[in-house]
């Protein structure tokens, strides 16, 4: 998580997020850097629009609770909708959440 959070920092900052500023961030707290990470997360974020992410992430977090509201006896159709998945889904936005995934692996 360290390597997302430094990440998000040199975003925040309007920084390049590569290799040395990466490392710089997490050695500034005396965060112990595996450099396989770091390479791995910099090659994972190449192509992501960070700014779109943190968005999507901000719906989804705004969705749960209006889901966890809807009561047991609503229509089943209703949910169903509810649970479709965009079938215009881009192939690099999905790339990178796979990318994400695997460095929590």
């Amino acid at each position: 998580m360290k390597y997302i959070y430094g990440a998000l920092l040199l975003h925040e900052a309007k920084l390049d997020i590569n290799e040395e500023n990466l490392t710089k961030v997490l050695s500034s707290v005396d965060a112990n850097v595996d450099s396989a990470r770091v390479k791995a997360l910099i090659e994972t974020l190449k192509g992501v629009n960070i700014e779109d992410v943190l968005k999507n992430a901000s719906a989804m977090q705004v969705a749960a609770p209006a889901a966890q509201a809807t009561t047991t006896s609503a229509p089943k159709v209703e949910a169903k909708k509810e649970e479709k998945k965009p079938e215009e889904e881009s192939k690099a936005e999905e790339d990178a959440a796979a990318g994400l995934a695997a460095l929590f692996g």
